[in-house]
This record gives C-alpha cells, structure tokens and sequence, in this order.
C-alpha cells in the first residue's frame, strides 16, 4: 500500500529534478522529519481490546487502498485469548503504530497486520514490535512465526528476511483488490 503511494508521488510529482528526493520530498523535510524522529521516544505497550477504536483509525491511516481490517475484524483479534498484540506509543500516549499476532491452533504463531503511521516508518518502530510479538510467541510454545505481505511491498519485505523470514510460497491475487501475497515464514527456536 505504501509502496504504490510512493510510486504514485515518483511518477507525478510536481517538483523540479534536483528538488527532493526519489519521492519529491524535499531534502529539508526529510532532515527535518529524521531530526524529529531521533528525538521522539516510543514505547512498546499490550494492545487490548481498550484501544480497539484507536488502533482501527490507524489501520485505516496505514492501508489507505482498501485492505484496512473492519472495526469487527479487530475486536475479534483483540477479544481473542490467543491474541499476542502490541502497540507503539509516543510520550504523550499516542498510537502510532500496531502488531496483532495470533496463536493458531497448530502452535504457530499468525501475525495478522502490523502497521506503523506514516510519518512515523523507518524509525524501527516495525522490528521492535516484530520483536516483542516473537517473544511473547515463545512464552506461548511457539516454533514458527508466519505473516503475509504484498509481493510488491519490498520495504516490509526486506525488514522481514533482515529480521530471520524466509518466503516459502507465492499467494496469488491473495489480496482483495487482486494484488500477491507472499507467505514467509521465521523459526523461533
């Protein structure tokens, strides 16, 4: 999702060659956004069913493209006893970011969406929620972890193979607007 925005911006954006960066960002937006970024502190706190309106208008900032959970969606997660969830929050207690796993029956561990605002990506929010939803997995007997991405995500994908996820299957028109799914899978032993 966040990656065909990029594009979208590349391919249209208004700003002269030289201006900004490969997305028409300005150099002094992002040194500003990076500066902001290293100042701000964000604590990784359980996600339960408390937050559930908080976390479902996240969702809807982080998959603006139709694959945001519904409100319903979210409440079963997090009602769920096998749910292992997170949350990112700033000092001053704002959400800006989410990971809901699941333990499946066969003992694997399911994480279901992870989504970080977006002013709020590439500042490590993602793995130290990967992270912490691993070891609350293996507090739970969990051997595998496993998640989908889009086949055209390669930002999330690249995170995830750093992180120990291996692809093992190609999900054909996976997603509901017909776009691939990749399957990757993580030992946690």
């Amino acid at each position: 999702m966040a990656v065909l925005k990029k594009i979208r911006s590349r391919l249209f954006s208004s700003g002269a060659a030289g201006e900004g960066d490969a997305f028409g960002v300005p150099e002094s937006a992002r040194a500003a956004r990076a500066a902001a970024g290293a100042q701000t502190r964000y604590d990784i706190r359980p996600l339960t069913v408390a937050q559930l309106d908080e976390c479902w208008r996240l969702d809807q900032r982080c998959f603006v493209d139709g694959e945001a959970y519904s409100r319903e969606t979210f409440e079963y997660l997090l009602t769920s006893p096998d749910s292992v969830s997170y949350r990112a929050v700033t000092a001053d207690g704002t959400m800006v970011g989410f990971i809901v796993g699941i333990v499946e029956p066969d003992a694997t561990g399911h994480i279901t969406t992870l989504g970080v605002a977006p002013e709020h990506r590439r500042r490590g929010i993602a793995q130290r929620m990967l992270a912490k939803v691993e070891d609350g997995f293996r507090r739970r007997g969990v051997r595998i972890a496993r998640l989908e991405v889009r086949s055209v995500n390669n930002g999330a994908q690249e995170l995830y193979v750093k992180l120990g996820f291996a692809v093992t299957q190609r999900l054909p028109r996976y997603y509901s607007n017909g776009g691939d799914g990749l399957l990757m899978i993580k030992s946690l032993v």
